[in-house]
């Protein structure tokens, strides 16, 4: 029982109190002696050693690409130094920052700091390309006066410079899309991306608020110059799902998927549908997590979902019956209407035992094999990261496990680039103890 509290308050963590913890990152690390890099270290490279200063500090998010191999990330702390960020949050109130890929050398700039106030505060996820070429995101604070916790959330736009900047302080102009507010349209997005329709169609996931308090999945349409926002779904923290984290991810004909770490037939997290009907949208769950002896794969899924190219789905949930100490990747398959997990692996024991499951999305290469991170692997000793492969023949393969200076907390979820080779952030550590971004090469 007091593993399952200590997930349950990762949980809470992960969907609402980034800037805490990034504060407590920085307190256990700036204790921690550094010790020798890992033997695999011929692999692993940091790109970037966060400051926690104005460049901002703990990536909690992982990162994304554009096509000419540019890295766009958050910090949910550092960036803007006293006022209201300061006062109330301690380690800053954020960023959003880029890493330029120049004749195989990456220099590092700051897009934009999150000022503590109506702009939003703690962006948790990762940030997303529209077709406009802006990027956009959520701030899980900030935003709304008088709401609980010092703001209920954004989403935002960031827009590059009008004219080609050739210096490293090139600030991107934000607008908000939209303020949460305490009441029916839900508040306190998660650590799981956007997602943007061929529309233009925003879609995403708050873990509170809704109708019935559980949380929501919600649209915002571009109109007029303007947004407008909808509630396309609210859960009702029952059989149907509760507290969504991650994003939703589209299928081919326009359903969307994702996952609830609680609710369900048991209560302990669901993967849902929802498909257009009418004017609104009809849930369906395909996957209640039960934590039986029959039903070993795992519970509390925060992780979001992928596809396959034949329309599997691949996913993380928490502790399994087996030993509650870690985490499962699993595939459901579709068969005859119904839906059945087909593969599972614990990979907790690969190789330190004791684990901190998933807690953000998978990356799929070209040959099927699925890529994660582990936040923790071992509470009590090192290391405190770790970046595995799952093969087609479903053996688990840790890729790298980190400490130190080559950062610990790996939350964020793995990036691939044509190459293969694979980019990421660890929230801890480093040189300064404020997180790194790292790539590992085959």
């Amino acid at each position: 029982m007091q593993s399952k509290e200590k997930f349950r308050n990762l949980i809470s963590c992960t969907i609402s109190c980034a800037a805490t913890v990034a504060l407590a990152i920085a307190t256990v690390f700036a204790l921690m002696v550094v010790l020798t890099p890992s033997a695999l270290a011929q692999t692993f490279k940091v790109l970037y050693n966060f400051t926690g200063r104005g460049d901002g500090g703990y990536p909690y998010a992982g990162l994304t690409m554009d096509r000419a191999g540019n890295l766009y990330g958050t910090t949910p702390a550092g960036g803007k130094v006293g006022g209201i960020c300061s006062l109330y949050y301690g380690a800053g109130c954020g960023t959003v920052f880029k890493l330029t890929n120049k004749n195989s050398q990456w220099v590092f700039s700051t897009l934009y700091i999150f000022q503590g106030g109506l702009d939003g505060v703690s962006p948790n996820a990762r940030v997303i390309f529209g077709p406009d070429g802006a990027l956009y995101g959520t701030t899980t604070n900030g935003g709304e006066i008088g709401c609980p916790q010092r703001g209920c959330g954004t989403v935002f736009q960031l827009k590059p410079p009008a004219r080609a900047c050739n210096t490293a302080l090139c600030p991107w102009t934000e607008t908000v899309l939209h303020r949460f507010n305490y009441s029916g349209d839900g508040y306190w997005p998660g650590n799981g991306s956007l997602l943007i329709a061929p529309s233009g169609v925003i879609y995403g996931t708050v873990t509170s608020g809704g109708a019935y308090g559980a949380g929501a999945v919600f649209s915002l349409t571009p109109s007029q110059g303007g947004w407008t926002y909808s509630v396309i779904y609210s859960f009702t923290g029952g059989a149907d799902g509760a507290g969504p984290s991650a994003g939703v991810i589209f299928d081919k004909a326009g359903n969307l998927y994702g996952t609830t770490p609680y609710g369900g037939s048991d209560g302990y997290g669901t993967i849902y549908e929802l498909m257009p009907a009418g004017s609104g949208w009809h849930e369906k769950v395909l996957y209640s997590f039960t934590n039986s002896r029959q039903d070993w794969y795992g519970i509390y899924p925060v992780g979001g979902l992928i596809f396959d190219g034949s329309g599997n789905l691949y996913g993380t949930s928490g502790w399994s019956y087996m030993d509650f100490t870690g985490g499962i990747v699993f595939e459901l398959t579709p068969s005859n209407g119904s839906w059945t997990i087909a593969n599972a692996v614990d990979v907790s024991g690969a190789p330190h035992g004791f684990a901190y499951p998933p807690v953000d999305s998978l990356a799929m290469d070209a040959a099927d094999n699925l890529y994660g991170t582990v936040p923790i692997t071992n509470a009590y000793s090192s290391p405190w990261g770790e970046i595995f492969k799952v093969s087609p023949d479903w053996t688990v393969t840790d890729l790298y496990s980190s400490w130190g200076q080559e950062g610990a907390y790996a939350y964020g979820g793995p990036i691939l680039d044509a190459n293969g080779n694979l980019y990421g952030t660890n929230a801890g550590a480093g040189q300064y103890n404020a997180g790194i971004v790292w790539e590992i090469t085959p």
